[in-house]
């Protein structure tokens, strides 16, 4: 089993930046955020590999987000510079132990899910 607990999301203006921190607990492979929009499926946002680093982002936040792992503290960061209105979404924390075989954003490969986090962009 893993454990996931969120933090950070807020509101902010349209430029400007937030940070997610996603902590989990158990053994990981793929961690990362995906994002629901109201009567919407969650999407992949980005993921990185708890062993090696690698990264996957969509290509709707490539250039202004970051996702970082902090092997110490067993926390995800996802940085969201340069935010847009339509950024504004329910987020979700996610992880998996590498039972499907599927691709590294989709949402069906995490069966584990935190309780998610509310980012709102105004313009």
């Amino acid at each position: 089993q893993v454990q996931l607990v969120e933090s950070g999301g807020g509101e902010v203006h349209t430029g400007g930046s937030l940070t997610l921190s996603c902590r989990y607990s158990g053994y990981t492979l793929f961690v990362g955020w995906f994002r629901q929009y109201q009567g919407k499926q969650r999407e992949g946002v980005a993921v990185i590999s708890t062993r090696s680093g690698t990264m996957h982002y969509a290509e709707a936040v490539k250039g202004r987000f970051t996702i970082s792992h902090d092997k110490a503290k067993n926390t995800v960061y996802l940085q969201m510079n340069s935010l847009k209105p339509e950024d504004t979404a329910m987020y979700y924390c996610a992880a998996e132990q590498g039972t499907f075989s599927l691709g590294p954003l989709h949402r069906n490969k995490y069966p584990f899910w935190g309780q998610g986090t509310r980012v709102a962009v105004s313009s």
